[in-house]
């Protein structure tokens, strides 16, 4: 048998190795991009990093993490949402009121999907 050479044996070891975060991290970058193509880099890199930190969101399906990010990440950054949660609205009426600036932020970055009344 013959014995690999010390380059054969460094392209073997240098061989990249992903992670099972990583290759999470690379599908829903894949699956923001689809949903929201016009979306401002430093919005893009805090919508993915929430979807990987959220343990709510880790066996969700990276469309569904990047979907329910992206809208969590709108609604909390554009709108006045946490203000009226303050003023004493209920998750729902704050959620009414704030539905059409959300969507002009979607539509802004490309998304074809808005929200609606399910969401």
């Amino acid at each position: 048998m013959k014995r690999p050479s010390i380059a054969e044996g460094l392209f073997i070891c240098a061989a990249p190795r992903f992670s099972p975060r990583m290759l999470r991290r690379s599908d829903i970058e894949i699956a923001l991009r689809r949903l929201a193509p016009g979306i401002p880099p430093h919005e893009f890199g805090a919508v993915v990093d929430h979807a990987l930190d959220s343990g709510g969101l880790r066996s969700a399906s990276p469309e569904a993490a990047a979907w329910l990010s992206l809208v969590a990440y709108v609604r909390h950054t554009f709108t006045d949402y946490d203000e009226r949660l303050d003023q004493g609205y209920d998750r729902d009426s704050a959620r009414f009121f704030v539905a059409d600036e959300i969507n002009d932020v979607l539509k802004g970055w490309g998304a074809k999907r808005l929200i609606t009344d399910d969401d």
